[in-house]
């Protein structure tokens, strides 16, 4: 029965098809929807989108009703007297009180409609648009993190897988000249200590694979933990090379330009910019028009045909004169921290150029061991079978043979380890250039764009058409706020695909 069901799980597997490898971009894909460290910093953009609206909402007339109904007793002591009030025979001292009772209703609206502000609802808006540039380089950033984790996690587990395999075909090996040296030694062509040291490096190989298989446990879990589902085969990476400047100069033009931390230093230093605008507008004169519409009259009973009407309409001009030095203190406090923001920015400049310096020092670095790794497992494996057909002939040891073996599975090991660093450290030298991102190396996946939902907002509920040219007037001498222009993932691997460091 056993060898009926194997062999019927055997033809289901063969017609099914064999099973396509995971790739590289489906972890990404796959992360980039699920991520919830992603999904939680798009939610707070989203959140920071609002803020543009709120402050937008001081071009907008705001009306409002007020309904009131009101009851009073006014009650008034009177003279005293002397009465027998129960008809016991005995005068009472009785106290008279007056009672007064009213009541009034009143209900209305209120219009108001603010023409000039003297720019600080347009500073308000210009700060708020520069914070939400800074929010979406802050998710660019995120976003970064976030695939950088799934590269390495995705290279931590196919390294390991590798290390396991080399693992186990050196258990075999070994297991296998254990064989031979018994054998051999039944025979009397060696010693017993040549089959004792057989043994003794088949258990350090068994130790060996254990301690491969709980790393490859330890990496998949890692891989669960931020794409969001076990691995399974894994297929090889690809290349990052047409991604990479060819030369560290070129390198640090493009950081400086597309570096998500740089950009938000700079996006913030336009923010607190726009709020000394605000700071020093508080100074300027206001411009708003008001109308007011309302009845009153007697509640209960209630006739409201004999209600009063009252309405008014005004303009309202407001200048400040004088705040005791609290407009001048704020704007002195805005154009310190302006001072900061300013100098933030060289701070992340210096701090993503070394950054950067170190990655690519990495990079270079790996790519040189990889062809040193290279070359070693060459010579090894030419070296171990060389030492095999030596050993058949009396000329090598058993000894000799193992540590050809081990000299071998080391280089090997070397080998996969140092094409892992590799793409780590290009991987790392792209997130300081700003082009670790899901579009640029997932291109075929439909990627998440922060813009959709603010372009929503712009004209949503509660939008008036009059408003526009009320936020141009008030607006009009303000400093604005720039986006800054960002290489898209077609530019950055269009031209030439310049050769990756050597």
């Amino acid at each position: 029965m056993f060898a009926a069901a194997c062999s019927a799980g055997l033809i289901c597997g063969l017609a099914a098809g064999p099973v396509a490898a995971e790739t590289l971009a489906d972890a990404i894909a796959l992360a980039y929807d699920s991520n919830p460290s992603l999904q939680a910093q798009r939610a707070t953009q989203r959140a920071l989108d609002e803020n543009w609206i709120q402050a937008r909402s001081g071009y907008r007339p705001s009306l409002s009703a007020t309904v009131q109904a009101q009851y009073s007793e006014s009650r008034t002591p009177g003279g005293r007297g002397i009465v027998d009030t129960n008809g016991d025979g005995i005068p009472d001292t009785v106290v008279s009180t007056s009672i007064q009772t009213s009541n009034f209703g009143e209900a209305g609206f209120s219009f108001n409609q603010p023409l000039y502000t003297g720019g600080r609802v347009g500073a308000a808006m210009n700060a708020a648009e520069a914070d939400i540039l800074t929010g979406r380089e802050n998710l660019r950033r995120v976003e970064a993190q976030t695939v950088g984790s799934v590269i390495q996690a995705y290279v931590d587990v196919r390294r390991d897988q590798e290390a396991l395999h080399i693992r186990q075909e050196d258990l075999k090996v070994l297991q296998r000249q254990l064989e031979e040296s018994k054998a051999r030694f039944d025979v009397g062509e060696i010693t017993r200590t040549d089959v004792a040291q057989s043994e003794a490096r088949l258990a350090a190989s068994q130790a060996a694979v254990q301690s491969a298989q709980a790393q490859l446990a330890i990496s998949r879990a890692g891989y669960a933990a931020v794409v969001g589902q076990n691995p399974g085969e894994l297929a090889p990476e690809p290349s990052l090379a047409s991604l990479l400047p060819g030369s560290i100069d070129q390198a640090f033009d493009i950081a400086d330009r597309d570096n998500p931390q740089i950009r938000a230093a700079q996006y913030a230093e336009q923010a607190s910019k726009e709020r000394v605008a605000g700071a020093r507008a508080q100074r300027m004169p206001t411009l708003s028009v008001r109308a007011t519409v309302g009845w009153d009259g007697q509640a209960a009973p209630l006739r409201t045909d004999k209600w009063a009407e009252n309405i008014t309409g005004s303009a309202v001009v407001s200048v400040p004169l004088f705040s005791g030095g609290l407009v001048n203190s704020q704007v002195r406090q805005a154009i310190e921290r302006n001072n900061a923001d300013r100098i933030n920015i060289e701070t992340a400049r210096r701090s993503v150029q070394q950054a950067l310096t170190q990655s690519w020092s990495t990079l270079i670095a790996n790519r040189a061991n990889i062809a040193s790794t290279d070359e070693q497992v060459r010579a090894s494996r030419i070296a171990a079978e060389g030492v095999h057909e030596e050993q058949q002939v009396g000329l090598r040891t058993t000894i000799d043979v193992l540590n050809a073996e081990q000299e071998l599975r080391a280089a090997e090991l070397a080998q996969i380890s140092a094409r892992h660093d590799e793409y780590v450290a290009a991987a790392g030298v792209l997130n300081q250039l700003g082009r670790l991102q899901a579009d640029y190396i997932t291109p075929n996946v439909a990627h998440y764009d922060p813009k959709a939902n603010f372009g929503k907002l712009r004209v949503s509920w509660g939008w008036v058409p009059w408003e526009e040219p009320i936020a141009a007037v008030d607006s009009a001498l303000l400093p604005k706020t720039h986006e800054k222009p960002l290489d898209s993932p077609s530019a950055a691997a269009a031209p030439t695909k310049p050769a990756a460091p050597k």
